[in-house]
């Protein structure tokens, strides 16, 4: 039973063999451009005509109840990402503090997480992206512009955006992430203008009734599931990109003090904007007329008279939506890096550029991987499913703080998680309401994801971890 939860040392977990080291060339600014930009993005621009949808004028309450779950795991991250500075985020905290098997099982539902957040956003840039090709004379035809589901063949908008983004990773860590901190101002810029249009339209007969579909999680009349609590599980996924920012801890100039400012500061930042821009679109316009739209915001805006500011959100979501592409698909071709280096996975993934000190091998393949889901899937179901990985992962990150307090309190924390017997806890409690109020069809489908994955490890992974073999690569 030890061999299936041995732990990595937490005095060597930053130690690495030549050739699978990546290179430390961030800094607090980076990392704090790197969340905002994963945090910003689909969850606002797009996500919260679905939550609009399910929850009505009361989404309000589940960007609330959402923020306040991803607040108290933020904390336990941080703490989390300064003692422990090296790629992974909660697969390699897990792996030191909670053993392998159950590492396994938070990497594996890191992979299902970053994959179907980059599929997903991928998705919601191409509709953006279409509508304002639209706007400028060019009509995409339905064929390469949507998937199956919605009477296309392929969505190659997605598909194209994802291999671009893919593509400046290769480049180098610290130019994509510079090219990102300019993205993320005008993201920024662009949801500053909406707000100033649509806040002076606000309407107090758009919140009524306030709480159509009640609190928890219920199926409606038309088969769907609803509720406050229903939408909170589905734009959790619009807060919790503050995790890619500890997958970030091994390249990071100095991880003691900035990572808990990168995590924190992103944290603070994405509340205040999602708050401002939720009010002012239910306000704005009844969630009924917005809430199936491809492009919630634009449309908000064109229903107002300002076809002109609809064209900058347009162009803004266009150009800067790749900003979460490129925070969660570099979370992710660093999830594979390290379980790789693990081996866990092929080590063959796990080998550095010399030239750009940057894992190819498997930002290519993670690119492969999430390009074919972004030409065939549905938005609303990969987001469900994708957050059912992040809640797992949010979970164990929680449990490994509060574990680590117990057996080693004495060890130097550099960042200390404030009243952590009482965030820890509720930031557990809340990542399994969350879980539990997801369609019943996300949660079964998680639990066949992990048996194939358990299936792997098994097969595969366990017999091949460095751990477990007694002369480890120097």
């Amino acid at each position: 039973m030890s061999s299936w939860l041995r732990r990595k040392d937490i005095n060597t977990v930053t130690v690495h063999e030549a050739g699978r080291q990546l290179v430390p060339t961030l800094g607090w600014p980076h990392l704090i451009a790197l969340g905002i930009g994963a945090i910003v993005g689909t969850g606002i621009y797009t996500l919260i005509g679905v939550g609009a949808n399910l929850a009505g004028p009361a989404v309000l309450i589940s960007f609330l109840a959402a923020g306040i779950v991803c607040a108290c795991a933020a904390l336990a991250y941080a703490e989390m990402a300064t003692m422990m500075p090296a790629a992974g985020s909660a697969y390699t905290y897990s792996y030191t503090v909670l053993g392998e098997t159950i590492a396994w099982v938070v990497g594996w539902s890191l992979i299902l997480e970053y994959s179907l957040v980059v599929s997903t956003v991928a998705v919601g840039w191409s509709g953006y992206a279409v509508g304002f090709l639209k706007g400028l004379g060019v009509d995409l035809p339905l064929a390469l512009s949507a998937g199956p589901h919605a009477g296309g063949l392929l969505n190659l908008p997605a598909v194209l955006i994802t291999f671009a983004v893919a593509g400046l990773l290769m480049a180098g860590t610290r130019e994509s992430a510079t090219l990102n901190a300019i993205l993320v101002v005008v993201k920024i810029i662009a949801l500053g203008i909406f707000v100033a249009i649509a806040l002076p339209h606000f309407d107090a007969s758009h919140m009524q009734p306030f709480m159509p579909y009640g609190f928890a999680k219920s199926v409606g009349a038309d088969g769907v599931e609803h509720g406050v609590m229903a939408a909170a599980a589905i734009i959790f996924f619009a807060f919790y990109g503050f995790d890619a920012i500890s997958t970030a801890a091994e390249e990071t100039k100095n991880p003691e003090r900035d990572l808990a400012i990168g995590i924190i500061g992103a944290m603070v930042g994405c509340t205040l904007i999602y708050v401002l821009v939720a009010l002012a679109a239910v306000g704005a316009m009844s969630y009924t007329v917005f809430g199936h739209s491809a492009e919630p915001l634009a449309m908000i805006l064109r229903q107002l008279g300002a076809p002109g500011a609809a064209r900058v959100i347009g162009a803004a979501a266009v150009i800067a939506l790749p900003t979460v592409l490129l925070a969660f698909l570099y979370g992710q071709s660093r999830i594979f890096f390290v379980m790789s280096r693990d081996g866990l996975l092929p080590r063959g993934l796990s080998r550095v550029s010399a030239r750009t000190g940057t894992p190819i091998a498997t930002t290519a393949f993670t690119a492969v991987l999430v390009a074919a889901l972004a030409g065939v899937a549905r938005l609303d179901e990969i987001a469900a499913l994708a957050n059912a990985g992040t809640l797992a992962a949010f979970t164990a990150v929680a449990a490994c703080m509060l574990v680590l307090r117990r057996r080693e309190p004495d060890r130097p924390r550099s960042f200390r998680t404030p009243l952590a017997w009482f965030v820890g806890p509720l930031a557990i409690a809340g990542c399994l309401y969350l879980f539990f109020s997801l369609p019943s069809r996300t949660q079964l489908y998680f639990a066949l994801w992990n048996a194939v994955g358990l299936v792997a490890y098994v097969a595969y992974g366990r017999r091949n971890a460095v751990l477990g073999k007694s002369s480890p690569p120097a």
